[in-house]
């Protein structure tokens, strides 16, 4: 199976600089896969796709601001802080890379310092930060980490409070994410309300979202393509019910492809394990789906394995034909785009 068979074209003014006025104002397509139906709805009216008993599991991992700048022989050099692996050492990715030395000072805003005291591989570096309160200091002076197709500047005062705010879910709870997980960021107290007063189970999940979801494919075989390792966790009490509406053939909605990866990497012996644990599970067409039953997600890079896992719930006819139709109808593409719900 080749690469390129996921690739599509998208006008470059599809893809969404910002968020909507309203979280739940986005347009919502249906898939319908049985019928090979597609049909155009709106966000607001997702609780009516739903009854009684069904389950919607919701990822309530939280995004870190984990985006910083700092000074380094004279140059500024931009850093995305991917996650502390030791108490006062980070794994970084920094742009340029090369000026960045083991050895090296980095001069912060915030009055913070860091040492570089290792190198990997693609730009990623180890830093240990010489001053405490780490995380305290990357709330105060992070932004948040926003994918490289939507663009800002520093220069604009406003785009670090309102991407704080909007680049992260009404349930995050769980810190660390370097990504948002944004099929719930179309969700408001209005929309959970309903969801709950119809009677449809909520639980949430937490996958810490890192660079496995978004690394790219450089291989020209999609079976060639390693994933890397995210973890997860999922309570005692999710997991039971998880299980439970599958033994009675209660359908299972996951929101967001990050939701996907965890279910369907935490089934084992016929059922959900509760617990911490990580996944570099690759979901591509011909993968059997054990717990995922419905999907709601935005819409995907070309040649991302975000896509080639829609293509494997949906079929990959018919998510490129969707793809097609979303174009031609102008819907708004990737993290503060429109959504598409599959069942």
């Amino acid at each position: 199976m080749l690469v390129s068979d996921f690739d599509y074209f998208l006008p470059r003014e599809l893809i969404a600089q910002q968020p909507l006025a309203g979280r739940d104002d986005s347009r919502m397509m249906v898939v319908r896969r049985k019928e090979g139906r597609i049909l155009h709805s709106r966000f607001k009216d997702f609780p009516s796709f739903f009854e009684r008993g069904d389950v919607l599991v919701l990822n309530n991992t939280r995004v870190l601001p984990a985006r910083v700048w700092g000074q380094c022989e004279g140059k500024e050099i931009e850093f995305l802080l991917l996650g502390e692996k030791d108490r006062g050492t980070w794994e970084v990715i920094c742009r340029p890379a090369k000026r960045v030395r083991v050895g090296s000072e980095i001069s912060f805003s915030g009055d913070q310092v860091g040492r570089v005291i290792g190198q990997g591989t693609e730009g990623k570096r180890f830093i240990t930060f010489l001053k405490p309160g780490v995380r305290k200091w990357i709330r105060q002076e992070g932004y948040p980490p926003l994918p490289p197709y939507i663009k800002r500047t520093r220069q604009d005062p406003a785009w670090r409070s309102r991407d704080l705010e909007r680049y992260q879910t009404i349930y995050a709870r769980r810190e660390g994410a370097i990504a948002a997980p944004t099929a719930g960021l179309h969700f408001t107290p209005r929309i959970l309300g309903e969801v709950r007063k119809k009677g449809i189970e909520n639980h949430f999940i937490s996958l810490r979202v890192g660079l496995a979801t978004f690394q790219p494919v450089r291989v020209d075989r999609v079976e060639d393509h390693a994933m890397l390792e995210e973890t997860y966790s999922i309570g005692r009490t999710a997991a039971e019910s998880i299980n439970e509406a599958k033994r009675q053939m209660r359908p299972v909605t996951a929101v967001g492809t990050t939701v996907v990866r965890t279910l369907e990497g935490a089934w084992a012996q016929g059922g959900i394990r509760s617990g911490a644990r990580a996944t570099s599970l690759f979901i591509y067409p011909g993968y059997e789906f054990r717990v995922v039953d419905r999907l709601l997600t935005n819409f995907h890079l070309p040649r991302s394995t975000l896509l080639m896992m829609v293509a494997a719930f949906a079929g990959t006819g018919l998510i490129k034909k969707a793809y097609e139709e979303a174009v031609r109808e102008k819907y708004r593409f990737y993290s503060y785009g429109d959504c598409m719900l599959i069942v």
